[in-house]
């Protein structure tokens, strides 16, 4: 039925799809097979790899907007009779880019200058962020190790969201979500699941307040509000505040200019679609130029003067950016304060926490985490994509921010489930199983994707994790859980 696929994220629609509206649609099947943006007609150019003397890094065509660090003679002399001939053998074993970057952080970590260089040389010949997955490992993990040994990773981070504030658009920001959501369940996985833990949690409730810390732009909440529309009792009012924190932004001025008119626009679009759907809505965006453990919780999650209303608090990808393990305790223990119905809480697997000291294992571990993501970026998307590149430069700003930056630095320092599901106990919370509806319609979102992602109970691998894990190639990528005081 076309119907039921035109509102599936009419936030992000032309004025011109609103009148093809339909409520029929189940919540559970948010942002597959739909009425997409056209890709956008310029493609990204495939540039030749060339092994000339290097004097600039990542063999970036000129005409690509891309900004990357350039390794200048002076910094990094050419060794005394080091060779740049490598090994077929070892270029196609499969893993080239992670062996030779590991020994690189360890030469790194071990200051010897001389294998770094040598290092360094071996990738910056290999690398192109246009490349396969490892050219595009070894080019940006590349430009991480620069910034760390040139001590500028500040520098590069400022200079990299430069770049994207002058790219950040609302036509942009919707053409790279809707299709990373159309070919993969890296973010749809956790929005179904988290959809499900809240509307299970509100049921029955007239008044309702969902306190959003994420960074999804609201794609998540249409199919939320499809759901209350056709709720069996009477549709209920609905306030929804998202919170856009923006600390860590070394130009955090610039950046929150263009997420704002970003945001603007989505919550105009949001209201309209709350009236078509008929729910009582109000929506409201607070920006945060901090960590969230200084966010004033008890303010934004006040009651309504004209009686209580229900408080969910939504977490996706939202806490790793919270600078500190006692930071983290203090946001899990300020959710307990509200007493909300429930608190959903999504963050993608990785065992890189904010007090890990230990910066060889930690650099392996980011390693290991943006293979699978950049794997699984090449098989779901087409070899030629505005929008993966710009999902990859996303990484790329993640991987200098915690390859270059001190760990009380960082912004993007990932735990695993065990670790967040201790924060959650310590903070008063017991986790809400998956109920059998939720866990099914999890499994129907996967189906419309390609083969190699699969869902399983945290508990399996370590049972003193709750939720349920997304894995790509058997490998845990996103965890996704619920949570009642």
């Amino acid at each position: 039925n076309n119907n039921n696929n035109n509102n599936k994220n009419i936030i992000y629609m032309d004025e011109d799809d609103f009148s093809s509206s339909s409520s029929s649609k189940q919540y559970y099947f948010p942002y597959t097979h739909q009425q997409h943006p056209p890709t956008s007609n310029t493609t990204t150019p495939t540039p030749t790899t060339t092994y000339t003397t290097p004097t600039t890094s990542y063999n970036t065509p000129p005409s690509s907007s891309h900004h990357q660090l350039t390794f200048e003679p002076a910094e990094f002399s050419f060794p005394q009779g080091f060779n740049l001939d490598v090994d077929t053998d070892f270029t196609s074993s499969g893993k080239w880019a992670q062996e030779l970057l590991l020994e690189c952080a360890r030469a790194v970590s071990g200051r010897d200058t001389s294998r770094v260089q040598q290092l360094m040389w071996m990738l910056n010949e290999l690398s192109s962020p246009y490349g396969d997955t490892n050219q595009k490992l070894a080019s940006y993990f590349l430009q991480g190790l620069f910034a760390r040994m040139t001590s500028s990773g500040a520098r590069t981070l400022r200079t990299l969201a430069s770049a994207y504030d002058r790219n950040c658009s609302f036509d942009s920001t919707r053409k790279t979500t809707l299709r990373f959501q159309e070919v993969s369940p890296w973010s749809t996985f956790g929005h179904v699941a988290s959809n499900g833990a809240i509307l299970e949690a509100f049921d029955g409730e007239p008044r309702l307040h969902i306190l959003d810390l994420s960074n999804t732009f609201c794609t998540q909440w249409p199919t939320l509000l499809e759901a209350l529309a056709t709720r069996s009792d009477d549709t209920p009012h609905l306030r929804l505040t998202t919170v856009v924190a923006t600390r860590g932004l070394v130009d955090a001025s610039s950046t929150t200019t263009s997420v704002h008119r970003v945001m603007k626009e989505i919550g105009a679009r949001m209201e309209k679609f709350a009236r078509l759907m008929g729910v009582p809505f109000k929506f409201q965006a607070v920006y945060h130029p901090g960590d969230l453990a200084d966010l004033d919780f008890d303010a934004l999650a006040s009651r309504a003067a004209d009686g209580d209303e229900a408080l969910a608090i939504n977490c996706v990808n939202a806490l790793h950016g919270v600078g500190s393990g006692a930071l983290r305790d203090a946001v899990a223990a300020a959710f307990g304060r509200l007493r909300p119905k429930v608190v959903t809480v999504v963050e993608e697997e990785a065992d890189i926490g904010p007090d890990d000291g230990d910066y060889v294992r930690a650099f392996g571990e980011s390693l290991r985490f943006f293979a699978a993501y950049f794997d699984s970026l090449d098989e779901s998307f087409p070899k030629t994509s505005n929008e993966r590149l710009a999902l990859e430069r996303a990484a790329g700003r993640a991987i200098v921010d915690l390859v270059a930056c001190e760990p009380g630095e960082s912004t993007e320092r990932r735990e695993t489930a065990a670790r967040w599901s201790g924060r959650m106990r310590a903070g008063g919370f017991s986790p809400v199983p998956l109920s059998d509806d939720v866990a099914d319609d999890v499994r129907a979102l996967l189906r419309r994707y390609r083969e190699g992602w699969s869902m399983a109970p945290s508990g399996e691998t370590d049972p003193s994790a709750a939720g349920v894990f997304l894995s790509w190639k058997e490998q845990q990528v996103v965890w996704a859980s619920a949570w009642k005081p």
